[in-house]
This record gives structure tokens, C-alpha cells and sequence, in this order.
């Protein structure tokens, strides 16, 4: 029988498409992936699972990948590789490295990359003006542009 003085933290990471690893084991049960991704937290030390303990989670780029995004009516929505569906504030839209977007998440808590999928489908909902190379989106009356973050 393994005592609390033998336990050994796990060593969880996720990759840059959102799936989770116990060292190099993909974590796949879709039960012990949605306690993991309802458990996650951040602060200033990084990502981490709290429990009796602290359990540090390694990011390789963001704890959650949109699968697909949508227009619903003036709103964007998104689903995420977990199942969610959320909108998101158009606003936290950000283009990064190797023009790759991104968006706030879990009520802002996070943030999302979006899949290939997903961005595409961006592009399919944006206007983009090739003389100045910049992409708006518009959701009413409302425009937003689609620049690269800081």
C-alpha cells in the first residue's frame, strides 16, 4: 500500500493542441480530462491543479484550442476542444506568432488558440483589405479589428 510520504506528484503537461499528458501518457478518459480542465488555475507562478496539494501544469502554448467559431446573430461563439460552446468577446480576438489567432475563454480566465479549422473560419467571417493588409471583424454595428498582439 503506497503511503502519502511515497505519492510522487504527477508530471501533467498540454501540448499545443490542448490534449493532456501524465509524462508521456495522453491522458484520454473523457471523465478524468474534464476534472482536469475544470481544475485548472493560473496565477503568477504558472498553470496549476489545486488540490490537498499544488499540482504544476506545464503549457506548452494554451490550456485550450477552439475547434470551430461562429457567428450567432451579433455574437461570436466558439467551441472548444472540450465540448463547451461559449461566446466570446470579439475584442480578446488577437493574431500571434506565425499568424495564428487567439481569444479569451472561460469567462476571460484563459486564453484559446484557435485550430486551423477554427481560423479559417475566422477569415471566412472577417473583411480584409489587401491595400492596407488588415482584417476587421463585424458583429452588428460593431467592428473589430484583427491585428497581430503585442
Amino acid at each position: 500500500m503506497t503511503t502519502p510520504a511515497q505519492w510522487t506528484l504527477p508530471n501533467l503537461r498540454v501540448d499545443v493542441n490542448g490534449d493532456w499528458y501524465d509524462d508521456d501518457v495522453q491522458i484520454t478518459h473523457p471523465g478524468i480530462l474534464a476534472n482536469l480542465r475544470s481544475g485548472l488555475r493560473r496565477d503568477g507562478q504558472g498553470y496549476f491543479i489545486q488540490t490537498r496539494v499544488r499540482i504544476p501544469v506545464a503549457v506548452v502554448d494554451v490550456p485550450f484550442v477552439v475547434a470551430r467559431i461562429q457567428r450567432r446573430e451579433d455574437a461570436l461563439n466558439a467551441v472548444l476542444i472540450d465540448g463547451t460552446s461559449e461566446d466570446v468577446d470579439p475584442g480578446t480576438l488577437r493574431i500571434g506568432h506565425d499568424d495564428v489567432p487567439y481569444c479569451a475563454v472561460k469567462g476571460g480566465a484563459f486564453e484559446a488558440r484557435l485550430s486551423r479549422a477554427a481560423a479559417f473560419q475566422l477569415l471566412a467571417l472577417a473583411q480584409y483589405d489587401e491595400d492596407t493588409g488588415r482584417g476587421t471583424l463585424q458583429l452588428g454595428e460593431r467592428h473589430y479589428p484583427l491585428e497581430r498582439g503585442a
